[in-house]
């Protein structure tokens, strides 16, 4: 088993009577891409905030490659690199002087310096843009740039905020590469994403609901927690067929996908059963049915909306 290089031990952090992260507990091991998942609000940035040392826990603790990030946190933030979502590095300097200036302000030596800026320009595939100033690159490449400088310290641990939003595919598969080869060589990614294509591309995902945490596994394990088949319709007209479906109380939740419509029930072969025998809804025409195996979004959906019903209960 590898080391873990984060570590969150009841980990809390209330605002009066707000509880924005409530005893979460996880801990993340060396080469893993780990996505953190969760609505607007459910904890997310608070989480990272105080694993970067910037908010103080109002109980439990956290640890970086053996570090307190709060007792300690000048010498944490040493040990990881943040990427935000929205690009800020210095846009009027070239992409040679945002690398020279990162590398500075970490206090990396001159030579050492010069040798890692050389591999990350290779590693970020900016060779031909070393001179260009920042902010006349492309959004991919401003990104590719945020990473190599988040990088130029050598840290163990990278912070990513979405970092992918906005980009083109071309793009986003360049940077998940970078990604794949940053995991490969030992170090750990923690990553926030609103893409479920991209959760598929983490090595485990983590689910915050309220400040809690629901679920840590890998993707193929989460997808397996569902405890029910998902049952998709064909029904035309479609859209009415969606807005009348929602409203059946034996549906937990309904959502479109490619022009079927997917089906959220804690008991589907007693449901399909009945349709079969007689469909409620006279002024619709059901075309076909089939079952499919859950995906991410279905994961998401199901944790994210408390469709308790139709998961498996945890292990006490």
């Amino acid at each position: 088993m590898n080391e873990s290089v984060i570590v969150l031990d009841h980990l809390s952090k209330s605002f009066g009577n707000v509880h924005a992260v409530h005893d979460l507990s996880l801990q993340i091991e060396a080469g893993t891409i780990f996505g953190f998942l969760g609505a607007n609000g459910a904890g997310k940035t608070t989480t990272i905030r105080m694993l970067c040392g910037l908010t103080h826990p109002t109980d439990g603790k956290a640890t970086i490659a053996g570090t307190d990030v709060w007792k300690d946190r000048q010498q944490v933030r040493t040990k990881f690199g943040y990427v935000p979502q929205r690009f800020s590095l210095y846009r009027d300097l070239t992409v040679l002087e945002n690398f020279r200036f990162f590398g500075g302000a970490y206090g990396v030596p001159g030579a050492e310096l010069e040798r890692r800026i050389k591999r990350l320009l290779l590693l970020s595939d900016l060779q031909e843009k070393v001179n260009a100033a920042a902010g006349s690159l492309s959004g991919g490449m401003r990104q590719l740039l945020a990473i190599g400088c988040a990088l130029v310290h050598d840290p163990p641990l990278l912070f990513f905020d979405e970092p992918t939003a906005g980009l083109d595919p071309v793009h986003r598969q360049q940077i998940w590469n970078l990604l794949y080869d940053l995991s490969n060589e030992g170090k750990t990614i923690f990553v926030t994403t609103h893409y479920m294509d991209e959760v598929e591309r983490c090595t485990e995902v983590g689910f915050i609901e309220s400040g809690r945490l629901l679920a840590k596994a890998s993707p193929r394990a989460l997808k397996s927690s569902f405890r029910v088949r998902l049952l998709e319709i064909d029904v035309e007209p479609l859209m009415p067929a969606l807005v009348r479906l929602r409203d059946r109380p034996e549906l937990l939740g309904v959502s479109l996908r490619s022009g079927s419509l997917r089906l959220y029930t804690q008991e589907p072969e007693k449901l399909m059963a009945r349709w079969r025998e007689d469909w409620p809804f006279q002024d619709l025409r059901l075309l076909g049915e089939r079952w499919v195996e859950p995906d991410m979004e279905d994961v998401f959906t199901a944790y994210s909306q408390g469709y308790d019903g139709v998961l498996k209960k945890p292990s006490p």
